[in-house]
């Protein structure tokens, strides 16, 4: 099955008292490129985070969104109570020489600088095999999403091989009218611009040989119709990162086509060529979102 380098997915999970939300989004891109976004809690972890992504996902441009929110109680912080008390013992030595209250000053103290601070909590090993399975869920989730574009682009791409290999079997009919046709022209110049009697024939058969062969297409068709073959081969294999061998074969095709194109020499053949083109073409811009 052919999986495309677009989607998304999203999961959410409560352990203890975290909730642990993870958004997964990925588009196409020649090669792994992890944007993470992730609190401060999880730093320690970041590096066994993108492992994990990188091997479900293995290509594209990837964006991963991890956020822990903190259930219950508030988010856990910390009060310095050395530096409140020597806060206070400056403010009460101030307010014995101006003669003032100080039964209210808690509250300004605790919102001097450094006073409170949001505790250094760390994700124990449980907590973050909580994180890890709610990510494997988002990931599970894109992948589906993966699988659901890649079984449509799957069909769009059998279509455009289908209709080159349509094209190709064409000019196969048209091959022997063309030869006939490109002698006859030859045979036609030659005698008005030389006379029928001035003719060497011996040598007009030599070189109409040596033409023929330079202008033979046999080969460009027998190649196109075995990469076309190829590529229909390597869509339905079991492995799961085919998008740019696929692309590799597509220019192989487009080779073929080109070399036909050049040696043709006939209108129906050229607009066949064209139509091959303009279906390879729509197959590279395809190729481009596979994995």
């Amino acid at each position: 099955m052919l999986k495309s380098m677009t989607g998304f997915g999203r999961a959410e999970k409560t352990v203890g008292d975290k909730t642990f939300l993870v958004e997964v989004k990925a588009l196409n891109g020649k090669q792994f490129d992890l944007q993470l976004k992730i609190p401060p809690l999880l730093k320690p972890y970041e590096f066994d985070i993108r492992n994990i992504i990188q091997d479900q996902l293995i290509r594209g441009t990837v964006d991963c969104y991890i956020v822990i929110k903190q259930n219950g109680a508030s988010k856990p912080v910390v009060i310095n109570t050395d530096l409140i008390k020597a806060y206070y013992s400056q403010i009460d030595r101030l307010a014995q020489e101006l003669n003032m209250d100080t039964n209210s000053v808690l509250s300004a103290l605790l919102r001097l600088p450094e006073v409170v601070t949001v505790s250094n909590e760390v994700l124990d090993e449980k907590e973050f095999d909580g994180v890890k399975n709610v990510l494997t869920d988002a990931l599970v989730e894109l992948n589906k999403h993966r699988l659901e574009e890649g079984s449509s682009l799957e069909r769009d791409l059998i279509d455009r091989i289908e209709k080159i290999a349509e094209q190709e079997k064409a000019i196969l009919n048209f091959e022997p009218n063309r030869k006939v046709r490109i002698k006859s022209e030859i045979a036609q110049l030659l005698n008005e611009h030389v006379g029928k009697e001035n003719v060497d024939h011996n040598r007009m058969e030599q070189e109409l040989i040596y033409y023929m062969e330079k202008i033979d297409i046999h080969e460009e068709q027998i190649r196109l119709r075995q990469h076309c073959l190829y590529f229909n081969e390597v869509l339905h294999a079991e492995e799961t990162s085919k998008g740019k061998k696929l692309s590799f074969i597509l220019q192989e095709i487009g080779r073929e086509i080109n070399t036909t194109g050049s040696k043709a020499y006939d209108v129906d053949i050229q607009r066949a060529v064209v139509i091959m083109k303009d279906e390879l073409e729509k197959a590279k811009e395809q190729v481009l979102n596979v994995l």
